[in-house]
């Protein structure tokens, strides 16, 4: 029970995380579907009722919106990419503070860095 529900939890967060990159190349209806079901955490027949369709369609259209996402993904990378760098700024900081902790100047850029991340 609980493999199943860290697997829809790591799910969710991983569409969330692609929604916030590839968002913006989603029609608006995909976009207010994928929106709606993670990030508002609306129910399939919420989600139905609001737009005046079946639970079945909104399944669909969930579906090959992930898809979507995925493939967008695959070709491009970015979120790949974005997490790769913050394990990598991750790593530089904690290098940082052990071999260098009073270095205002490393320390600054490592600050700069992970704001350039937050946005």
């Amino acid at each position: 029970m609980e493999t199943n529900f860290n697997a829809k939890l790591e799910k969710d967060n991983r569409i969330n995380a692609l929604f916030d990159f590839y968002g913006s190349l989603l029609t608006p209806k995909q976009a207010d579907y994928i929106r709606q079901y993670y990030a508002d955490d609306l129910s399939l027949g919420e989600i139905s009722e609001n737009f005046q369709v079946s639970r079945q369609a909104v399944y669909d259209n969930l579906r090959r919106t992930e898809m979507t996402l995925e493939k967008y993904e695959e070709r491009m990378g970015l979120y790949q990419k974005f997490v790769t760098r913050n394990h990598l700024i991750d790593e530089l900081a904690q290098t940082i503070q052990t071999k260098y902790p009073n270095d205002q100047t490393l320390n600054g850029l490592i600050e700069r860095l992970e704001k350039l991340e937050e946005n």
